[in-house]
């Protein structure tokens, strides 16, 4: 069956699915959704997990003796496979096997992607549909971001003002893991605080941490040494890296379209206007970072986005912040 997010605690104390699919491209709903699986999983036994990543090196076969295999001792497992591309590829056939007969002392936790139409017409996703669970995470639109943002507020225990809601809409644009951990700063000037456009503004002035957003624009600039600065005291403060580097892969895709668009001489601020790039200090960071990079240093930048998320997640034996470092001397290299 589908269901929405929303809906998703209340059908999980119903009991539990021998399969759960949550796909999607908003990293913090994905995760807050495969939390509260996990939650219900370890409540209801399943405490021993074992993780999986679909990428090219993946063994489908060590995949499916792992789904087939008894537990030792009845112990109930949890195994959690990613899907970073929204598709199973090789390993349909491991997934359209399992389906069938979804083994009683297993739950499995598909995180995926956002799905297209073709895959969901496969046979596994429809095998998925009659015996699991898939909890598709849509985005959420500008226009419901500021909504989003008040009701998040709210569950922190705080009251934003009218203008403070509007700056901070304005300055997260949108982003979700990035807003989250906003607020939970935020929260720190205690529960059921009214937060105005000036504790905004003051918070930021007196902040004596650097955050992700102003990261991004030294990477843009190439200033090396400030943004090791901060890569390092984010790092010192346990500083969640996927909420900069959405940020991150968003600005340097949008600069790899701005390079392309003004080699063929489209109009800079016409081109950052039709893609709700509004805010000057932003919009003149994508603008040099355009003129500076070249398309090899950006495309070697988005691979690097991809082993820095990887890292995060726990499947690189490096650290993201190592990612980082090597993305700084990548764009503070002249074109």
């Amino acid at each position: 069956m589908k269901t929405q997010a929303h809906q998703l605690p209340q059908l999980l104390q119903k009991g539990l699915s021998p399969v759960y699919l949550i796909s999607g491209d908003e990293p913090l709903l994905v995760q807050e959704c495969c939390d509260q699986v996990r939650k219900a999983a370890r409540e209801a036994g399943f405490e021993d997990r074992i993780t999986f990543h679909a990428d090219q090196q993946l063994d489908w076969n060590r995949v499916g003796e792992e789904l087939g295999a008894l537990s030792l001792f009845a112990e109930k497992r949890r195994i959690e496979i990613h899907l970073p591309t929204g598709k199973l590829g090789d390993g349909r056939a491991v997934m359209e096997s399992v389906l069938q007969n979804p083994p009683e002392d297993i739950i499995l936790l598909l995180i995926s992607a956002r799905l297209d139409a073709a895959e969901t017409r496969r046979k596994w996703y429809k095998e998925l549909q009659n015996r699991g669970v898939h909890v598709p995470v849509w985005p959420i639109d500008a226009d419901r971001f500021p909504g989003w943002l008040q009701q998040r507020a709210r569950n922190h225990g705080l009251s934003l003002t009218r203008g403070a809601l509007d700056i901070l809409a304005e300055r997260l644009e949108g982003n979700l893991l990035a807003a989250s951990q906003e607020l939970d700063r935020l929260a720190l000037l205690g529960s059921g605080a009214t937060i105005d456009e000036e504790t905004i503004e003051q918070a930021v002035q007196d902040s004596s941490r650097f955050n992700g957003f102003e990261l991004v624009t030294e990477l843009l600039a190439g200033r090396a040494a400030h943004a090791r600065k901060i890569i390092g005291v984010l790092q010192q403060e346990g500083e969640n890296p996927l909420g900069l580097l959405t940020v991150l892969s968003r600005d340097l895709n949008l600069t790899m379209e701005l390079n392309i668009a003004a080699a063929k001489r489209e109009n800079t601020a016409g081109f950052l206007k039709k893609r709700g790039v509004f805010q000057p200090q932003r919009a003149k960071a994508v603008e040099q970072a355009a003129r500076r990079l070249n398309r090899r240093q950006l495309m070697a930048a988005l691979e690097l986005c991809s082993a820095t998320d990887r890292a995060a997640k726990g499947f690189d034996s490096l650290s993201p912040w190592h990612h980082l470092q090597d993305m700084i001397t990548l764009l503070a290299r002249p074109a």
